[in-house]
C-alpha cells in the first residue's frame, strides 16, 4: 500500500474501475439480483482484484474490499482508513443528498462506531465495561425461557415461519430485557432498525423514529434505573451525556437485533438443508457450534459494511482510492477469499463476521451465546422440524449491507401440551459481582417516575407476532396476574 497516487493508479484492462468505464459498470448491491446470488457476484468480481467498484444505492459509489488480507489491512489501519463519515467527500460536496437511503447506515453520529482515537476509546470503554457486567449464566437462562415461551406460542399449529415467529422476536425480547428497555420501546426500535438496514425509501423516516424513541427511552431510564446495561452505561465514570447515550444505544440496538436475527435464521437454514448436519438434529453428526462457525464464515449476517474513508489518496492493491471516498468491507467475500479457502474451519474463529481491529464487535460472546442457545432449544423442542420448501426457493431481502431471509417456513408434528403463559423468565440477566458497582433500583413493571411518561402502547403486529403482547404476559406473571 502506498500514498503515492501515481503508483498503480490505472486499473487492469477490462476492470469496471478502468478509466472511462463509467458508473454503469459499477456493481449495484441494492438490487434483488445481488440478494439472490451474492456468491456469484463476488466470484465474478474477483478477476478484477481485491478492491472493486460498487454502488450501494442509486448514485452512491464505493470501493469494496473482497480480499481477506486486504480487508484486515484496512480494518487495522485507522491512521489511513478512518471510520468518520464527516470525511465522506461526495457528501461534503453535495453529490450525495441527505435523503439517500443509505444515510442512516453511513452518516456521522457521535458514537463509538464513527469516532477514532481517544474519543473512540472513551466511548468504547462505556460499552465494553457495561456489557462485561452481564452474567452469561443468567443470559443463557433468559434466552432458554424466552425461546420456550415463543415455541409454546406456535407449537400446536404444526407450522411456523421461524423468521417472523422466532428468529426476529427472540433477539428483540432478550436485548430489551438485557439492556433494560421496556418492550413498547423495543418493538418500535426493531421496526425502525429493520427499515434502516434495508436502506430503502423508508430508511430516513425510520432513522428519525429510532432517534425519537431512544430519546424517550433515555429520559425514562434516567428516572427509573435498574440492574441493566443502560443504567450501567449511565452510571459509568465517563459520564456520557443524554445525546451521547442515544447514539451509543442506537449502535447497540442495531447490532443486537437485525444481525442477530439473521444469524439465527441463517444457521437454522443451514441445519435444515445440509445433510452434514442432519444427524445433529437428534444428537449426532456435526454440532450446532460448527454450523454457527460455518455461517459466520460463509454467510455472515452483515455481509458488507465497516465503511472507511481514506484520510489521503492511497493506492491499495493496485487500486487508487481518493481521499474521502467510501471503502466498504465485504465481510462475506473476504471470508471466502480463495487465497484463504480451507475445508478445516471447524473451531476456526478467524473470520471477519465480527469485523476486526479497534472497531470489532464488542458483544461477540453474547451474540454467539444467544444464537447457540436459541437454536439448541428450538431443535430440542421440535426435533422433526423441516423446511416447507426446497432451500433454493427461500428468498432473500434486498439491501447492500445484510444477508437476510424474507421468511423461513417450516413444518413439524404439532405439540398439544402448550403452557406458554406459565413458562416465563423471572429476572433480567444480572450483573456479575463488582465491588465498585453502585446499587441501582430493581426495575418494576408499574414504577414510573414523576414527570416521565411510560412507553406508550403500539399497534403494529409484524409477521403475526407482537413483542409487546408477549411481554405483557411476562409482566403479568411477575405481578401475579
Amino acid at each position: 500500500m502506498t500514498s503515492d497516487p501515481a503508483v498503480g493508479a490505472v486499473p487492469p484492462p477490462g476492470c469496471p474501475a478502468h478509466s472511462g468505464a463509467g458508473v454503469s459498470s459499477r456493481t449495484p448491491l441494492y438490487k434483488p439480483e445481488f440478494a439472490a446470488d451474492p456468491v456469484g457476484t463476488y466470484a465474478a468480481l474477483r478477476r478484477f482484484g481485491p478492491v472493486v467498484p460498487v454502488e450501494l444505492a442509486p448514485g452512491v459509489e464505493a470501493s469494496m474490499v473482497i480480499g481477506y488480507e486486504t480487508a484486515l489491512r484496512v480494518l487495522r489501519d485507522p491512521g489511513t482508513f478512518s471510520k468518520d463519515p464527516r470525511r465522506w467527500r461526495a457528501l461534503a460536496e453535495g453529490t450525495i443528498g441527505p435523503d439517500s437511503p443509505v444515510m442512516p447506515m453511513m452518516e456521522y453520529r457521535p458514537s463509538c462506531m464513527f469516532t477514532e482515537g481517544e474519543e473512540h476509546r472513551r466511548r468504547r470503554a462505556v460499552v465494553d465495561d457495561s456489557l462485561k457486567r452481564v452474567d452469561p449464566l443468567a443470559l443463557r437462562t433468559y434466552v432458554e425461557t424466552t425461546a420456550d415461551t415463543l415455541i409454546d406460542s406456535f407449537q400446536e399449529a404444526g407450522e411456523a415461519d421461524l423468521l417472523s415467529n422466532y428468529a426476529a422476536v427472540l433477539p428483540l425480547l432478550v436485548l430489551t430485557r438485557m439492556i433494560g428497555c421496556p418492550a413498547a420501546y423495543g418493538e418500535r426500535l426493531f421496526v425502525a432498525m429493520r427499515a434502516i438496514f434495508e436502506a430503502g425509501a423508508d430508511a430516513k423516516c425510520a432513522h428519525g423514529e429510532a432517534l425519537q424513541c431512544l430519546n424517550e427511552l433515555i429520559a425514562f431510564k434516567r428516572a427509573t434505573p435498574g440492574p441493566d446495561v443502560i443504567s450501567w452505561m449511565m452510571a459509568h465514570p465517563v459520564a456520557l451525556t443524554d445525546e451521547e447515550m442515544v447514539h451509543e444505544l442506537s449502535v447497540l440496538f442495531g447490532a443486537g437485533t437485525e444481525p442477530e436475527q439473521n444469524l439465527i435464521a441463517n444457521v437454522l437454514r443451514l441445519l435444515l438443508s445440509d445433510d452434514r448436519f442432519a444427524g445433529s438434529l437428534s444428537g449426532g453428526s456435526l454440532p450446532i457450534e460448527d454450523a454457527l462457525d460455518e455461517v459466520l464464515w460463509k454467510d455472515p449476517p452483515m455481509a458488507n459494511y465497516c465503511v472507511h474513508y481514506p484520510v489521503h489518496d492511497v493506492v491499495l492493491e493496485g487500486t487508487r482510492l481518493r481521499q474521502g471516498d467510501p471503502v466498504i468491507i465485504s465481510l462475506a467475500a473476504a471470508n471466502n477469499d480463495p487465497a484463504q479457502a480451507s475445508n478445516h474451519r471447524v473451531g476456526n474463529r478467524a473470520h471477519l463476521a465480527w469485523s476486526a481491529g479497534p472497531h470489532a464487535c464488542p458483544a461477540q460472546g453474547s451474540a454467539r451465546l444467544i444464537a447457540t442457545v436459541a437454536i439448541e432449544k428450538l431443535l430440542d423442542r421440535l426435533p422433526d422440524v423441516e423446511l416447507v420448501v426446497p432451500v433454493a426457493e427461500l428468498k432473500w431481502r434486498p439491501g447492500p449491507f445484510h444477508r437476510a431471509l424474507t421468511a423461513l417456513p417450516v413444518r413439524f408434528e404439532p405439540v398439544k401440551d402448550s403452557a406458554w403463559a406459565d413458562r416465563l423468565p423471572d429476572e433480567a440477566p444480572r450483573s456479575a459481582p463488582s465491588p465498585a458497582s453502585t446499587p441501582v433500583m430493581q426495575p418494576s413493571a408499574t414504577h414510573v417516575a414523576p414527570d416521565v411518561a411510560a412507553p406508550h402502547p403500539i399497534v403494529p403486529d409484524h409477521g403475526g407476532w407482537s413483542a409487546r403482547r408477549i411481554w405483557e404476559r411476562l409482566i403479568g406473571r411477575q405481578q401475579g396476574r
